[in-house]
């Protein structure tokens, strides 16, 4: 920098720092102002009311000579307890209290003078007490006073609105609450509180910020005649989801349009407020409370690590990534193919305050000598890989994109963490790899076998670990944006078969469960997260459609189009042979099996990685057949994609075996 500049630079920073000492002595001179005249006030008011407004000359003498000691003493204690660094506009509980504890310890110090000079160098005991109470409400009242004039009428959404919409909030509390008053103090955003409902009996025919509680959510349809709601806000985000879904549906059958509060992590953590409220999501209705996730042991392996994640871009990659770098780690690496991807990520995890942890790196991770040097110059401890082709129908046209990225390049980056000594490895896989009927899920098995293979073989050295994930609501491709998509221009929804039906997790359920996962794993377990029942598509696209205040079948069509190649009718959990065994967290699902031949699991690397350029998409599919018996490939001959038998419930075991005897064939 050169002199000038630096100069320039210096010039800058006193007239900043001038500017802002001008503002605070203005604002003190204003609190200054303010509290005197108010303090002198009420002490002289004390005196007159003291003596019903007819103060002897005596006593008026005497308020004169009292006043000027009384308002310093005052507005010493006022500075010692924080009242002049506060902004006069900005008036909560604690400037309350503080605001109190100034007024008792005034009271305390002239009511000792009075005590011991027998009340010869102290106002009166009444005037004392008087003063104390009018000069405390005094205070608080301007205070609240400017307060409600910044929020109501000069803040951005202060301003009354006449057209304000009718709400009715369920829910009477302290998050309910709190949402009336926030409605109230920015009644610019046109919500206008008017009636609570709750199923807390004792709340009823109370009052809240003036807003009476009618009863329970039950009683909105009956009682919506006389308030002319328009629409409802679910401020319960604690309440069991089978409750909120009760809820919803009642709303949707009274034709009110529903919306919900942030969800209670969200709120506690400060990235929302209980103003910012949402439509009702499809993951609000789960049918099953979210897996809470333990973190201190997670923590351990990820705090002061370096880690790397591989498709760093993607909706889970990208995930992984924000909730790893809140762990602070060392150097949190980010792989991604992707340059627009990556960049994406990149700019959220430094508006996020990460940049300083974070290393942005393009690479392919089927680059071998791209991928060794990374590891070479980076030298992690801990690898997530996210990165992966998992669009079933495309991948069921082009089969050898698939095997390549899913299967071979799994393989080679294992090698290279293996032989680079990276501490933990673990595998983003799916629960389509369980008896697969396409190309995606049989490459993710091959997948978790090598692993498994190569954790046998080398049991002191790289942990291997896979997670199976079920469908991940809100990540690309999966079905609730399709969905969302098709509702938006009008239907029809398309579900592929009336009996269809999934396991559903969130992306933040998904990560936790991959973070639990690497927290908890040896080395050669898969882990799965219990998810509930599974839920029918079919189902969800009608909830979906209510849940956008429409009918199905009315308002939106539902169209059926038949399974697409590769599609099952249902997904399982786990393999032949695979045995279950618990983990620390209840709903986390281990399961352990005797692991393949590495030799075996190389040659059919082998034998695919040399046909991969060469055959056709079925020849292809044949070879995956012939080297993994468990899957059931849709050669195109009848145009239908293979459909297995529907299992019993509870996790059953594939009839078949897992790898088949002649990998070379």
């Amino acid at each position: 920098m050169t002199t000038s500049g630096f100069v320039r630079k210096q010039s800058k920073l006193v007239q900043s720092v001038l500017e802002g000492t001008r503002h605070r002595l203005a604002r003190k001179g204003i609190l200054l102002f303010l509290y005197t005249v108010g303090l002198a006030v009420s002490f002289i008011l004390a005196y007159e009311l003291r003596f019903d407004f007819a103060v002897e000359e005596g006593f008026a003498e005497q308020l004169f000579i009292y006043l000027p000691w009384i308002v310093l003493l005052k507005l010493i204690l006022l500075y010692a307890f924080g009242q002049f660094e506060g902004l006069l506009s900005y008036f909560s509980l604690p400037d309350l209290g503080r605001l109190f504890r100034a007024s008792f310890f005034y009271f305390g110090i002239v009511i000792t003078i009075w005590l011991v000079s027998g009340g010869a160098y102290s106002p009166p005991r009444g005037v004392i007490l008087t003063d104390c109470l009018l000069s405390f409400l005094g205070l608080a009242a301007t205070r609240l006073c400017f307060r409600l004039l910044r929020e109501r009428y000069l803040a951005p959404h202060g301003g009354h609105n006449p057209l304000a919409c009718r709400v009715g909030i369920v829910g009477a509390g302290d998050v309910g609450a709190d949402l009336a008053n926030d409605l109230f103090s920015k009644r610019g955003l046109g919500l206008l509180p008017v009636a609570f409902f709750d199923d807390d009996e004792k709340k009823w025919g109370a009052q809240i910020h003036g807003v009476p509680v009618l009863g329970a959510p039950e009683l909105i349809r009956e009682k919506n005649e006389s308030l002319g709601l328009e629409k409802v806000i679910i401020a319960m985000p604690t309440a069991p989801v089978k409750r909120i879904g009760e809820i919803v549906r009642l709303l949707q059958a009274s034709r009110l349009k529903v919306a919900t509060v942030p969800a209670m992590d969200q709120l506690a953590t400060g990235q929302l407020k209980v103003s910012q409220i949402r439509p009702v999501e499809i993951q609000d209705l789960l049918g099953r409370k979210p897996v809470e996730i333990e973190t201190e042991n997670i923590r351990e392996n990820v705090v002061n690590r370096r880690v790397i994640v591989t498709g760093a871009g993607g909706s889970i990659g990208s995930e992984l990534c924000r909730q790893i770098a809140a762990f602070e780690p060392e150097r949190l690496l980010l792989v991604e193919q992707s340059e627009v991807q990556l960049f994406a990520i990149e700019q959220e995890l430094i508006s996020l305050g990460f940049g300083g942890l974070i290393t942005p790196l393009i690479a392919d991770i089927t680059d071998e000598p791209r991928m060794r040097a990374i590891l070479r110059e980076h030298e992690p401890d801990v690898l997530f890989h996210a990165a992966a082709h998992k669009h079933v129908p495309m991948m069921e046209r082009q089969p050898g994109e698939a095997i390549k990225n899913n299967f071979i390049g799994t393989a080679r980056l294992a090698e290279l963490a293996l032989a680079q000594g990276v501490g933990k490895f673990v595998l983003i896989s799916t629960d389509k790899a369980v008896n697969p009927t396409s190309v995606m899920g049989a490459s993710k098995r091959l997948a978790e076998i090598y692993l498994q293979a190569l954790s046998a073989k080398h049991p002191q050295g790289t942990q291997f670990i896979a997670v199976r994930f079920g469908n991940v609501l809100g990540s690309s491709g999966s079905v609730v944006p399709t969905f969302t998509r098709q509702i938006a221009a009008g239907g029809p929804v398309t579900v592929t078969h009336p009996d269809m039906i999934r396991y559903f997790m969130t992306i933040p359920e998904a990560v936790g469960l991959v973070l639990q996962s690497c927290a908890q794993g040896q080395g050669g377990e898969i882990f799965v997260l219990d998810m509930g029942k599974p839920v029918r598509i079919a189902d969800l696209a009608r909830q979906m459609i209510e849940l956008s205040g429409l009918k199905p079948e009315v308002d939106i069509e539902i169209k059926y189009v038949g399974l697409r190649p590769g599609e099952k009718m249902f997904e399982e959990l786990n393999c032949q042979g695979e045995a279950y065994k618990p983990t620390r967290h209840p709903r986390i699902m281990r399961f352990v099996t005797v692991a393949e031949d590495s030799e075996k699991i190389n040659a059919v690397l082998q034998k695919l990685g040399g046909e991969l350029h060469q055959a056709g998409p079925a020849r292809l599919k044949q070879l995956l057949q012939q080297n993994l018996a468990e899957y059931t490939p849709d050669l195109g001959a009848n145009g239908k994609p293979a459909v297995a038998a529907m299992p019993a419930a509870g996790l059953e075991p594939s009839p078949k075996p897992v790898l088949a005897a002649n990998p070379a064939a």
